[in-house]
């Protein structure tokens, strides 16, 4: 069944409500590669419940939750052919630094989308909103890019799908390398996706992979991370937005590499692996507070 366009784009889910709290907080920083060295005093802001901080990018593994109607917010991927489906770009804007605990409230829509062509697929962006449930201030936007390569040619618009980021052609101005442990997609599921293919190697080789594949969003906290680690100088209140799109998938072990050009309050960053120079994070764009 081919892509109902009006359907989709008609999807949108108001009032779901979710929590979270310290423990969550600080298992997303240690699933994407915090505190890798207990003595870093540095990065216990980030693992420690005293004064804890949380990485901007942990808005991406916020608990949707459900309405007070007992809908989960799920998204009408109407026609969807789900095995095809993967995730083509992330961003994040971060309206208000996120607390260490909150009661939220999230209000989803689908705002695209675009016919690639019947052999190239579909693009479809959702966006979610993300508000604290005490004051209604908004706490992040999230717009992410689901690319069905299984679903082109349902008769949509061709055109004005969002343009990646370009990066600067020449030498970045930093370099910063982010390890990733064999176990870390173990750790990383503990935030929400508990996506077979990044544990069981059974389920990897049946999606072609000769083994699990690391959550592409771990890849995106782990650019977070070199960014953190270095221009933000450890204030995670300094990235407003981190925006990317994923390019290849990474094996748990492997060593992710990010460079940056430093533009006036623009980063602009790709990530590519030490051992197979590879890109697996393109086009990225980060903005930091004046």
């Amino acid at each position: 069944m081919p892509i109902n366009y009006e359907q989709m784009m008609q999807s949108k889910s108001t009032g779901l409500e979710a929590s979270y709290g310290d423990r969550e907080v600080m298992l997303y920083a240690l699933g994407i590669g915090f505190q890798r060295d207990p003595m870093n005093e540095q990065e216990l802001p980030f693992t420690y419940e005293n004064d804890l901080q949380v990485v901007p990018t942990f808005a991406t593994v916020i608990p949707t939750g459900r309405s007070r109607s007992g809908d989960s917010g799920g998204r009408a991927m109407s026609g969807i052919n789900y095995l095809m489906v993967v995730h083509g770009e992330q961003r994040v804007q971060i309206h208000k630094p996120l607390p260490p605990a909150c009661d939220v409230i999230s209000d989803t829509r689908v705002i695209g989308v675009w016919d690639k062509g019947k052999d190239k697929g579909a693009i479809i962006v959702n966006e979610r909103v993300i508000k604290e449930k005490a004051t209604g201030d908004k706490l992040a936007t999230l717009v992410g890019t689901t690319f069905a390569r299984g679903d082109g040619g349902f008769g949509g618009p061709k055109d004005g799908a969002p343009e990646p980021h370009q990066l600067p052609t020449r030498a970045p101005d930093l370099v910063q390398a982010c390890d990733t442990r064999a176990d870390q997609a173990f750790i990383y599921a503990l935030s929400g996706d508990r996506n077979p293919l990044h544990r069981d190697p059974k389920v990897a080789k049946m999606a072609g992979f000769p083994r699990p594949i690391l959550h592409g969003l771990c890849s995106y906290g782990t650019a977070c991370r070199a960014v953190i680690s270095t221009l933000a100088k450890y204030d995670p209140k300094k990235i407003t937005s981190f925006d990317v799109r994923f390019s290849s998938p990474v094996f748990p072990g492997e060593t992710i590499v990010t460079e940056m050009w430093v533009d006036g309050s623009v980063v602009s960053f790709r990530s590519k692996l030490k051992e197979r120079d590879v890109v697996v994070l393109n086009n990225g764009k980060c903005t930091l507070a004046s």
